[in-house]
């Protein structure tokens, strides 16, 4: 399917560079209205959406569904890391944390889970995983932040296992989103509290933290996800998620990315509590993110929409921007073939839950048959 902007009005454009989450566990009018009222681009489900794995289905299924009279597919994304970022439903084991996977199994413990896991997410209706996480394990003041989400405390270890989860991911059909650009490692704080603020030098992170992320997108990387992080010689008090000079000079120029920039969820307490929902999302747009991520209460949600529109129309937010971010929307979706048709291919629970046991086996020391 050929996706023709051309055929998009200026609010289908907006909706397009929007991923959206939503609070409860049933399909209600805010998500007839995300997606035939509003357009949104994408959907970003959390455990909290689902209590069981037929549950999560049926809501994937039923968005599928109510998207079918828009002309673009949606991405069904999701946050699946493993350990204690783990978005899959009761009925599976959870995969162990990456670093753990890594420390215990090597490489090929790396690329199992990441086939388990892209199988799980494929055959449930996902097509899209906010994965790998290239951040370094490097503090222990903030192993709640990065700790073994993290591949290792070495960056060629963290790009090796990197490439092999990116691979696979895109492999079978997941488009893989690599983060937290510039490297969440490099900060002690949390962006979900706090406005974390790297120490280090730009240049001494393009030695470091940045390694990973530029052999990624040297080898096909088509979505990158910036962390709400501050670099003290370089973007100041701005994070870097809303610094149209960081994210243009930066990733665009001196890393050469051509693909999607997505910002980090706007609903964390690092923007919300210096700039708020609506004032957050157009700084984001027009920092350069092609794509925004938030999970805003139902009534700023609306409102940030509309006053997105409203910003497009004024041209505070310059059509040409807007529509080069949608072209290379609509072509990542053509790309991986993306539609609203559920996948008919059904998981073998117990199959699955056998091979992650295996892993669970040596990592945990758990007996499969105790």
């Amino acid at each position: 399917m050929v996706y023709d902007i051309k055929n998009l009005s200026l609010e289908e454009k907006i909706g397009q560079m929007l991923i959206v989450g939503f609070e409860g566990k049933k399909i209600t009018q805010r998500n007839i209205d995300q997606i035939q009222k509003y357009k949104v681009g994408g959907i970003i489900l959390y455990k909290r959406n689902f209590d069981s794995y037929e549950q999560m289905l049926e809501i994937i299924k039923q968005l599928r569904e109510l998207n079918k009279i828009n002309k673009i597919p949606l991405f069904i994304a999701v946050d699946q890391e493993g350990g204690r970022v783990n978005r899959i439903p009761k009925e599976f084991l959870n995969i162990p944390a990456p670093y753990k996977v890594y420390e215990k199994l090597g490489e090929e413990g790396i690329k199992k889970a990441a086939l388990i896991t892209a199988e799980i997410l494929k055959k449930s209706g996902y097509n899209m995983n906010f994965a790998p996480n290239l951040d370094i394990y490097r503090f222990e003041e903030n192993r709640a932040v990065v700790g073994d989400r993290s591949f290792s405390k070495d960056i060629n270890i963290i790009t090796k296992m990197g490439m092999n989860q990116f691979n696979i991911y895109k492999s079978n059909g997941i488009i893989p989103v690599i983060k937290h650009f510039p490297g969440h490692g490099a900060a002690k704080s949390d962006s979900h509290y706090f406005s974390p603020k790297i120490k280090f030098k730009f240049e001494e992170l393009l030695n470091s933290d940045l390694k990973p992320f530029g052999e990624l997108i040297k080898n096909g990387a088509e979505c990158v996800l910036v962390g709400h992080l501050r670099i003290k010689n370089k973007t100041r008090y701005i994070p870097c998620s809303l610094s149209r000079e960081f994210i243009i000079k930066e990733l665009r120029r001196r890393f050469n990315f051509k693909g999607l920039v997505i910002s980090d969820d706007l609903k964390m307490r690092a923007i919300q509590n210096i700039y708020g929902y609506e004032k957050a999302a157009l700084k984001a747009i027009q920092a350069g993110n092609d794509i925004i991520m938030f999970r805003y209460p139902e009534f700023w949600e609306k409102i940030t929409i509309k006053k997105l529109v409203h910003e497009a129309k004024n041209k505070k937010i310059k059509p040409y921007y807007i529509d080069k971010s949608v072209k290379k929307i609509l072509e990542l979706k053509e790309k991986y073939n993306l539609t609203d048709i559920m996948p008919k291919e059904k998981i073998d629970i117990d199959g699955i839950n056998k091979q992650i046991q295996e892993i669970r086996n040596i990592v945990y020391g758990e007996n499969l048959n105790g």
